[in-house]
């Protein structure tokens, strides 16, 4: 049932699409605007989105009568683009700034647990235990924690061309998934 290599492979695939390190720009802007970041908060609320999706994803794609495979596919498209967005440095995907939420709005959602996270996990889910799944989310979480609450000793230490780098890694690792994400589920 537990399976380190599935866990691995689940865990490095939510931190890729989640991209929290590459997020870590925004994460600075916010807690400037905010005066802080509620860490705990937007962890929490964020983890209940992720298992909530992943428990019900497939239930109310159903009640739309949508195909888990045109799901995935439409959600390796979404994570194409956002790796694209991430590699080229442009905005595809804009979320109003005025917005003053902070720990939920835009941090929890749909920083952390976009489109992107939950067609991950169901192409996740379908792939991999449900056991596998959820330690990966839980290691993924206990991550996000972890830069939230030290975005600004990230932010000294990182500097701008360092989140720059992160996020071109990630995002050459995002088009990757995509890209497999399209192989497995396309169908003739």
């Amino acid at each position: 049932m537990f399976s380190l290599k599935e866990i691995a492979s689940v865990t490095l695939t939510l931190f890729a699409v989640i991209d929290i390190l590459g997020s870590i720009p925004i994460i600075i802007d916010l807690r400037k605007r905010e005066g802080k970041i509620e860490s705990g908060k937007a962890t929490i609320i964020s983890g209940i989105l992720m298992i909530a999706f992943l428990f019900l994803g497939d239930a109310i794609l159903k009640l739309f009568g949508i195909d888990f495979q045109s799901f995935a596919m439409a959600g390796a498209i979404i994570i194409f683009l956002i790796g694209l967005e991430m590699i080229l440095g442009k905005d595809f995907f804009h979320t109003d700034p005025d917005i003053k939420s902070g720990s939920i709005v835009p941090l929890a959602f749909p920083l952390i647990v976009g489109a992107g996270t939950m067609t991950t996990l169901l192409s996740l889910r379908a792939a991999y235990s449900l056991p596998n799944v959820l330690i990966g989310i839980l290691l993924n979480l206990a991550f996000v924690y972890i830069v939230l609450k030290s975005s600004a000793w990230l932010e000294r230490k990182l500097g701008k061309a360092g989140a720059n780098i992160l996020r071109k890694v990630f995002g050459v690792i995002l088009l990757a998934i995509a890209i497999k994400l399209f192989k497995t589920n396309l169908t003739f």
